[in-house]
């Protein structure tokens, strides 16, 4: 166990009530070791993944920018102590009044991926710079993100050669390989993708700065339907990116520098969620089938959207010996989808659960806070707790909607926790 894992923990540990906790230092600790294995990138955290001010301003303190997807994101990074020349408009979908908030607010720096964008940018932000996204197929990703944005090869150059026809500055290319990306083959992809781009590019006397490597590296701590480590390869990603970059940077006409954005890999995990028991159930189904099911006073809607394409790790702190049974794992509210991983195998946990038992959700830092709802069928988003490493200092914020704005930790969620027991499957 890290000191790292030992303070995540501890916090869940002094909990006694739901909420989600995030260890900054072991967020800062994955900011180092990324910038160890790609040395000399640019991180702009995806603030998507956890928009705390808290988790943005310590990775601003390291160094890292933010990638921004709206003007309400724009302004949150300048406030957590953001240079606004570390933070671009990276979302390719964006209203003309968008476009002019987040140039009124500083930003020069904006995503791309068609021509029609690109008029509005030259209206509302001129003389800014733009960078043109490319579509992946998001093979070997859990999430794809391969069809609402992202445009080919050609037509980048199309996109970005009408940038310099209406002023702009065409600064770089961007690729996603798609969310919690599985494979290093993926990247292989991207990499073909960019340099196939960047030859055309050159050929039309486009000469870029940058390439945008985007998101996808993955989270470490999550389970597979089985219950086993999802164990992504991720040492080999890291050579494949390597490998990648001295592609691009071969190819002529251009002096390029690189830019990351890491979300999930970031902050996954380094938060976890404390919940507790609603109750253990055995009932049958309606073909008769004995069933044990387990309910907690967490699910999708408020801190664990992404239950049903990923297994989170389970701890039982005050069952960490006895009996387990199979049971389908689910949240709380009166609505069937708040249930985790659907139709897969069901998960072992302690037969003497009763209502109240502690339980620790692990590796669940990414987008529990962004997802939460704002208290649907009457459960409230959960608080969170943010702490540095072993004894280190606390803070506390408010969920949504419980007081508490931007900069003084309130307007997203999370909570704390207890430790002992060991991990089980989280459904």
């Amino acid at each position: 166990m890290t000191h790292h894992e030992a303070a995540l923990l501890a916090a869940l540990a002094d909990a006694d009530e739901d909420r989600i906790v995030f260890d900054l230092a072991g967020i800062e600790a994955r900011h180092d070791s990324l910038l160890r294995e790609l040395p000399g990138v640019a991180v702009r955290f995806a603030m998507k993944a956890c928009p705390l001010d808290e988790v943005v301003a310590c990775l601003a303190e390291r160094g890292a920018g933010a990638d921004a997807a709206s003007p309400n994101e724009i302004a949150q990074a300048i406030a957590a102590g953001v240079p606004v020349q570390r933070i671009h408009y990276g979302n390719p979908v964006k209203s003309d009044r968008s476009i002019a908030q987040a140039h009124r607010l500083g930003v020069r720096d904006f995503a791309t991926d068609s021509r029609e964008d690109v008029a509005a940018i030259a209206r509302h932000a001129p003389g800014s710079r733009v960078f043109c996204r490319l579509a992946t197929d998001g093979a070997g990703a859990l999430w794809g993100l391969s069809e609402k944005f992202g445009c080919s090869a050609a037509d980048a150059v199309r996109v970005l050669r009408a940038a310099r026809q209406a002023g702009l500055t065409p600064s770089g290319l961007s690729v996603h390989v798609g969310s919690q990306q599985m494979t290093h083959e993926a990247w292989q992809r991207a990499f073909d993708l960019l340099t196939e781009a960047l030859e055309a590019l050159a050929g039309q006397g486009i000469a870029l700065d940058h390439v945008n490597l985007g998101g996808g590296l993955p989270a470490l701590g999550y389970l597979d339907g089985h219950g086993r480590p999802l164990d992504p390869p991720i040492d080999k990603i890291f050579a494949v990116i390597r490998e990648g970059m001295e592609r691009c940077a071969r190819v002529p006409g251009h002096r390029l520098r690189f830019v990351i954005e890491p979300g999930r890999h970031l902050v996954a995990d380094h938060g976890a969620v404390r919940a507790h028991v609603a109750r253990l159930t055995t009932r049958r189904d309606a073909g008769g089938r004995p069933m044990r099911w387990l309910y907690l006073s967490c699910g999708k809607f408020n801190g664990l959207y992404e239950m049903d394409d990923v297994r989170y790790p389970l701890v039982f702190p005050t069952h960490p010996d006895g009996p387990r049974v199979p049971a389908v794992v689910a949240g709380p509210t009166c609505d069937s989808a708040d249930t985790h991983t659907p139709g897969r195998p069901p998960v072992l946990v302690p037969e003497a659960l009763a209502s109240g038992d502690p339980v620790w959700v692990m590796s669940s830092g990414a987008y529990a806070v962004s997802y939460m709802s704002q208290g649907f069928n009457g459960f409230a988003p959960l608080p969170h707790r943010c702490v540095r490493g072993a004894g280190g200092s606390r803070r506390e914020g408010a969920g949504p909607g419980e007081g508490g704005g931007p900069g003084e930790g309130g307007g997203y969620g999370a909570g704390g926790f207890r430790a002992g027991g060991s991990p089980g499957e989280a459904g």
